[in-house]
This record gives C-alpha cells, structure tokens and sequence, in this order.
C-alpha cells in the first residue's frame, strides 16, 4: 500500500461503529480498542452471547440468525462503519459448510447494512495468503477470497481487508485462544524474526479504526500495512 495515503488522510469524522464477533479473541480486541479510543464515539455490538461488558459508549445487541437480520435492521442505522470480526476455522468443515458459514454469512450481513447505510465503512478480517482469483489449492483461501471480492463489489462508501497472519493477542483479554498461551513466550523473538507474519492484536485493532478516516475508499492491509497504520502519527 502506498504509504503516502497517510500523509494526506482525511480529518477525523466521528466514529459510530459496529462490531460483530465481539466474544471471540479478535473482535474483543477491536471492541476494546474502540472503547479507549477518543475518535469512537459510540458502539453496537451484534452478538449471539453478552460481551459481559459495560461502557458509556457501548450498546448490545443479541441476535442469533446472521443470515437473517431483517428483525434488528432498524437497529443497525445511525452507524458508520462495520468491524466484521465474525468467522470460524476451516479446520474439520467441508468447503460447503466453511462457504455458509464464511461466505454467505458475512455478504448477508453486509448486503443487510448496504440498504440502510450505503456511506459506511466496512472492514472485515480475512487472512494472510487469501486468494481473490479463487485458484489456491486451500479451500480457505478461496472462500476468503471470493467473500473479499464480492465484498469489495458492494456499494459502501469504503471496504477494506485485514489479512493477519499470526496475531500477538492482548495479555487480560478473556476471549485468547488457548493455544496462545503455550507459545506466549516464544512471541517477541518470532515477530522480530518474521516481522511478516506477526501483528499485534491491538495494532490489527488500531489500524482498522484508523482506516475510516483514510482518504481511500478500497484497500487490502497485508501484514505490513497492518504495522503502518497502527502507528499513533496515522
């Protein structure tokens, strides 16, 4: 990405964002940074379980049925821009079932807020290695991929695609995978090892919230891009 777009960024509108996939360790992190952050002045979170959480900023909404939300849409006005952090792993699913749940979930959402806000930011978390040409050889890449450019083609104001790859969670965060916790340890030598391949949760967090006052209105945020826009100068 061209670093120069940070030189010439718009100014700060106000934040009024919504943030799916707040009970797992991602969207916490983004939820949570949103919260701290002065530029957010207010957040609905779209859930199937409470976030446990309480903040003057915060507002919650419980909802079961992602490929339906036609019952909360009047809900979702006043909004102007989306932290889609809703996914699952592809490990144990056959293709059709990680597209329903990948794929069709996320544009249902999207083409849900696209009728109400069409002058909205919609950022969503895809992965390092994702294929918008649908060719790989990993189905997840693929389906990562056609959800990317199918998103790209609808009518917001601005979409953006994080592709992390190893994501350095935020030490207290209640939803960090397990796994996490065994190699915590190893995290400060890798990522200067493979500064490639390793972000920080609070940096993946801060660059999607610094993304909605960029001056572009299409981007993919690789690794690196994630590390640029996270800076506190952007």
């Amino acid at each position: 990405m061209d670093k120069n777009i940070y030189e010439n960024k718009l100014g700060h509108q106000p934040i009024r964002a919504i943030i799916t996939g707040a009970t797992g360790m991602v969207g916490e992190g983004v939820l949570n940074t949103c919260l701290e952050n002065s530029d957010v002045e207010a957040v609905l979170v779209v859930s199937r379980r409470p976030t446990g959480i309480s903040h003057p900023k915060l507002k919650e909404i419980i909802h079961q049925d992602f490929f339906d939300c036609s019952g909360i849409a009047g809900q979702l006005d006043g909004y102007n821009a989306c932290f889609f952090c809703l996914g699952v792993t592809s490990l144990g699913k056959t293709e059709a079932a990680y597209h329903k749940l990948t794929y069709e979930l996320t544009l249902q959402f999207a083409k849900t807020l696209c009728l109400i806000n069409k002058n909205m930011t919609f950022c969503y978390i895809s992965g390092k290695g994702t294929d918008r040409s649908a060719k790989s050889a990993i189905m997840w890449s693929r389906v990562k991929g056609i959800t990317e450019r199918d998103l790209d083609r609808l009518p917001f104001s601005k979409v953006f695609c994080f592709r992390p790859s190893i994501i350095i969670p935020t030490p207290g965060n209640r939803h960090t995978l397990k796994i996490y916790h065994y190699f915590s340890w190893l995290f400060p030598l890798l990522s200067k090892c493979f500064p490639a391949s390793f972000c920080t949760l609070k940096e993946l967090s801060q660059a999607m919230v610094n993304a909605v006052n960029l001056p572009i209105d299409r981007a993919i945020y690789e690794v690196a891009d994630i590390h640029e826009a996270a800076t506190p100068d952007h």
